[in-house]
């Protein structure tokens, strides 16, 4: 019996109002037009809450998007997470930690726990649904992820999207994907938990990567082969970790890569051509609203490479970027200069 069979959510928690978490709450206060089903988002600033519960929009992120009726907000974990029998986690992924130390107590007994982060934790090299299973104690069938192509801008606007939900028990990847459907957005199910969220980190390190060649006024050639390198590089940590090559060259492999190292709505994307241009990294950070997982994340990557044993050439120069090790100037050439080999090794 599935862990999840015959359960219906009547009542959903999101916690983080941001870009991501607000839009996923829309996509799920879609998806449930006609049911009794509540969505409740969580979120740090009472001004933002207080928006979305009188106005129906969240103008800090999401400004020219309206809300569905069913979804309201609140600042208080406790009444949130109360009952919530589905709880899906949208923070900054460096934050995560801390902050389920904080939720733990309030969370329902049975509840099934939704990662939509894409990061790796410093130190620990864990993703974050590692992260979840240890400090919340929780079974590999009780906690998803979702990644893939998803620019939450785009997504608002209801721009036709699929996406991948990833659960080590097929039917509760299922379960989740059943209240996440409405018309314009489509989830793929997928056991791969650990191909689903190499993806997913990867490709905010070579988006960054993408963004330097581009703000060096670097070409198509040049970005074209950095996104080619990068999805082997990928692929390469994902099968050292457990992860099938068939998850990278799907939605939360390649589409994601592809989606991110192309789009100006990508933070990560946005951040290194904005490091490519000459800009600090300081300078950066400053000028980003949001998180730019890529940059956190990325010495967690180089050393989780190391780790296993894997060649991470590209990871290895933005991080000697990041740190103040390598020059954007230099960075073009130290690309491509690897011993000769063939494409396949």
């Amino acid at each position: 019996m599935s862990y999840v069979d015959g359960l219906v959510p009547a009542k959903i928690a999101v916690l983080g109002a941001g870009s991501w978490g607000t839009t996923f709450a829309k996509i799920l206060g879609d998806a449930a037009q006609g049911t009794e089903r509540k969505i409740i988002l969580w979120g740090r600033r009472a001004e933002v809450v207080e928006q979305i519960n009188d106005h129906h929009r969240n103008p800090r992120y999401l400004s020219s998007t309206e809300l569905p009726l069913n979804i309201t907000a609140s600042t208080d974990i406790s009444a949130v997470l109360k009952d919530a029998e589905l709880v899906i986690v949208a923070v900054p992924a460096q934050t995560l930690r801390e902050q389920l130390r904080g939720w733990a107590p309030h969370l329902a007994k049975d509840a099934v726990v939704v990662s939509l982060m894409k990061g790796l934790e410093l130190h620990t090299d864990q993703r974050m649904s590692q992260v979840i299973m240890e400090e919340l104690g929780l079974t590999p069938n009780r906690v998803v992820v979702v990644s893939g192509p998803n620019l939450a801008m785009e997504i608002a606007r209801q721009e036709p999207t699929a996406s991948v939900v990833a659960c080590a028990d097929e039917e509760t990847a299922g379960w989740v994907a059943a209240v996440c459907t409405p018309p314009y957005f489509r989830p793929y199910t997928n056991a791969d938990v650990v191909g689903v969220e190499i993806g997913g980190i990867l490709k905010n390190v070579i988006a960054l990567c993408v963004g330097i060649c581009e703000g060096r006024k670097m070409g198509d050639n040049t970005k074209a082969s950095v996104i080619t390198r990068g999805l082997a590089e990928t692929t390469r940590l994902a099968l050292a970790l457990g992860g099938k090559a068939e998850t990278l060259s799907g939605l939360a492999g390649l589409g994601d890569l592809v989606a991110t190292c192309s789009s100006s709505l990508s933070r990560n994307h946005t951040a290194g051509r904005m490091l490519g241009e000459g800009l600090t990294l300081d300078e950066v950070n400053n000028r980003m609203t949001q998180t730019a997982e890529g940059i956190k994340s990325a010495r967690a990557v180089k050393d989780l490479g190391a780790k296993v044993g894997v060649e991470m050439p590209l990871t290895n120069a933005v991080v000697a970027v990041l740190e103040g090790k390598l020059s954007v100037d230099d960075l073009g050439p130290l690309l491509l200069a690897r011993e000769l080999k063939s494409e396949g090794d």
